[in-house]
C-alpha cells in the first residue's frame, strides 16, 4: 500500500507543481511517448542482457513482493517459535532419535501438522528437517553446525538479493538512457535549424524530456522499488534465522525455553513478540 501511496505522491507532487507554476503540459505529453519508447525500450534491452532467463522470470513476484512487503508476520514469527520448542524439547527429553519420524515424514507429523502453514512452507520445513536430520546423525558440533547453516542463510539471501541489486543498476542506467534520448532530440532539432525559433523550441523542449523522464524514472520509481525489495528480503531473512539459532542453542546444552528465547532475541522488532507473548505460546503448545 505505501509503495503505490508513494508513487502516486511522486507523479502528483512532480507534474502537479509543473502544471502549478505555469508549465504547459501539452509539450510534454506531445513527446512523452516517443520518449518513453526510447528510454524504456533500451532499459528493457539492457536488463534482459544483464540477466538469465529465470532471473527475469521472477520479476512478477518480485513486484508482487515489493508490493505486499514482508511474508511472515508477528504471528508466523510464533507459530515458528512454537514448533521449535516442540522439537528442541522432545530432543532434549526422549533424545534426538525420537524426532526422525517427524523430520522424515513431516507431512504425517503431529509437530508439523499442529503448524499447517509452515508444514505447507517447503523451503522452511525443508530447512528444519534437514538440519534436524543431521544433527541425528552425530553432526551436534554446535560451532560446526552454526558455520554450514550460516553459509546456507548467506548464500539464499545472496540469491534473493540478486533482483534488487538488478533494479539498482537498472535505476543507475536510467539517467544515462535518459540523455540518450535527449542527444536523439537535439539531433533532430539541429537538423531543422532552418524552422522558425517557435518550431525549435518546441523540439528543444521535447529533447529535454527524455533527461526529465530518465531522471524521474531512476530516482523516483525504481531505485525506491528496488529499496523496498531489499528490505523485504531482508526481513524475510530473518525468519530462517531464527531456525539457526535455535537449533544451535539447542546444540549448546541450553534448555528448551532458553533456546527459544535466545531466537526470539534475534526476530526484528517490528515483528518479535513479547516474552509472556511466547510464554502463553508455549504454555498452550505443551498442553497440547
Amino acid at each position: 500500500m505505501l509503495l503505490m501511496i508513494g508513487f502516486v505522491v511522486v507523479l502528483a507532487c512532480v507534474f502537479g507543481s509543473f502544471v502549478a507554476s505555469g508549465g504547459m503540459i501539452g509539450p510534454l505529453l506531445m513527446s512523452m511517448p516517443f520518449e518513453l519508447l526510447t528510454i524504456l525500450g533500451a532499459a528493457i534491452g539492457t536488463f534482459l542482457m544483464a540477466n538469465s532467463v529465470a532471473e527475469v522470470k521472477h520479476l512478477p513476484s518480485a513486484l508482487k513482493a515489493a508490493a505486499k512487503g514482508p511474508r511472515f508476520a508477528r504471528q508466523d514469527y510464533i507459530d515458528l517459535l512454537g514448533l521449535l520448542f516442540q522439537i528442541v524439547r522432545l530432543a532434549h527429553s526422549k533424545g534426538v532419535m525420537a524426532l526422525e519420524n517427524h523430520i522424515e515424514e513431516p507431512a504425517t507429523s503431529s509437530i508439523f501438522g499442529t503448524f499447517p502453514k509452515i508444514r505447507d512452507d517447503a523451503q522452511t520445513c525443508s530447512f528444519i528437517c534437514d538440519y534436524m536430520r543431521l544433527v541425528s546423525m552425530n553432526a551436534d558440533d554446535p560451532f560446526q553446525l552454526d558455520e554450514v547453516m550460516s553459509r546456507e542463510l548467506k548464500k539464499n539471501l545472496q540469491e534473493e538479493m540478486h533482483f534488487p541489486h538488478a533494479l539498482q543498476t537498472l535505476s543507475d542506467a536510467l539517467p544515462a538512457l535518459g540523455i540518450v534520448a535527449a542527444v536523439l532530440g537535439v539531433i533532430k532539432t539541429m537538423a531543422s535549424i532552418s524552422k522558425p525559433p517557435i518550431v525549435l523550441g518546441e523540439m528543444i523542449a521535447g529533447a529535454l524530456v527524455g533527461t526529465f523522464l530518465g531522471v524521474l524514472l531512476a530516482y523516483g520509481i525504481v531505485a525506491p522499488l528496488a529499496a523496498r525489495l531489499s528490505s523485504v528480503i531482508g526481513q524475510d531473512a530473518a525468519y530462517h534465522n531464527l531456525i539457526r539459532s535455535i537449533v544451535v542453542a539447542h546444540l549448546q546444552g541450553n534448555a528448551p525455553q532458553i533456546s527459544v528465547e535466545i531466537g526470539r532475541k534475534e526476530i526484528p522488532t517490528a515483528f518479535m513478540p513479547s516474552f509472556q507473548e511466547v510464554e502463553t505460546a508455549l504454555n498452550k503448545t505443551a498442553l497440547g
